[in-house]
């Protein structure tokens, strides 16, 4: 049986609730372009509202962002974007 604070919690989560919600897999394959909006200095809350919607509700997405984030960022303070996008589009043939 579920206490008072439980059935709380219960509530305020299908408050939250949205109808055009996604899961962790779709937030998952969307994190990589949701974490380059940022590191643009874009407004990625605004770009993908429901990556954003997302990551507020799931503490484990949450992390993968967190700890995405984290590495791209040391990644552009060791090493320009410009160079990284270079050294990518070489590797991959794009140039």
């Amino acid at each position: 049986m579920l206490n008072p604070e439980d059935l709380g919690k219960l509530a305020r989560a299908l408050d939250m609730t949205r109808e055009d919600e996604i899961g962790c897999d779709e937030c998952f394959e969307q994190l990589d372009r949701f974490v380059e909006t940022e590191l643009a200095d874009l407004d990625a809350a605004v770009a993908m509202p429901l990556v954003q919607d997302h990551l507020e509700k799931c503490g484990d997405c949450r992390e993968e962002y967190e700890a995405l984030l984290r590495a791209l960022r040391a990644e552009q303070g060791s090493t320009s974007v410009s160079l990284i996008w270079a050294r990518l589009r070489r590797l991959f043939g794009a140039d």
